[in-house]
């Protein structure tokens, strides 16, 4: 029951926002009393560093999934953007709960704010060993230092997931992070 509350509870979460989402629309959702809710997830500002969490962890097991399965540092970078230009075009999981959350910082309770920088964070470091991996390798260039690279091609991806959602389409999405990766994109890659 805990995965179902936090599984709709990210999808409010993506679809609304912080604030406009509560336990009794969860109830609705997963059909159960907001009771049986708070007896999971006592707090909202814990249901959501929950949701966080488990987002940050699936992101974690994903990165070294394609770091064992892609050897090409600049490719398994497409793989990530891949990952989300499909989630958008299904409509699966059309924006990062991250970095939505993100947008709404200020207003979010601290231990909700906890979880949105340790979810950039870790993001941002495997983008960092991802670079310094291709530029070793030479199938990846940078303009500027690892660290703002990484910076710059995270604000890409969610800037463009948020253009995309705006648009309607994916298009965008896919237009903006592909000119990205082809910036950092050594001659041989």
């Amino acid at each position: 029951m805990a995965e179902r509350i936090l599984k709709t509870a990210e999808a409010l979460m993506v679809e609304r926002g912080y604030s406009a989402f509560s336990y009794a629309d969860i109830a609705e959702a997963v059909q159960i009393r907001k009771p049986s809710i708070h007896h999971h997830f006592p707090t909202k500002a814990g249901l959501a560093a929950a949701v966080l969490r488990s987002h940050r962890e699936r992101l974690i097991e994903a990165t070294e999934q394609l770091d064992q399965q892609i050897a090409n540092p600049w490719k398994r970078l497409q793989a990530y953007v891949q990952h989300w230009e499909g989630c958008i075009r299904r409509q699966t999981v059309p924006f990062c709960v991250a970095a939505l959350m993100g947008a709404e910082l200020p207003s979010l309770p601290e231990e909700v704010q906890i979880e949105v920088h340790l979810h950039f964070s870790a993001l941002g470091k495997w983008m960092e060993q991802t670079l310094k991996a291709g530029v070793k390798a030479g199938v990846i260039k940078l303009q500027d230092s690892v660290a703002t690279e990484a910076q710059t091609l995270m604000a890409i991806v969610h800037g463009s997931m948020l253009s995309a959602r705006a648009t309607g389409g994916c298009d965008v999405f896919q237009i903006v992070t592909t000119g990205a990766l082809k910036r950092i994109a050594a001659a041989k890659h």
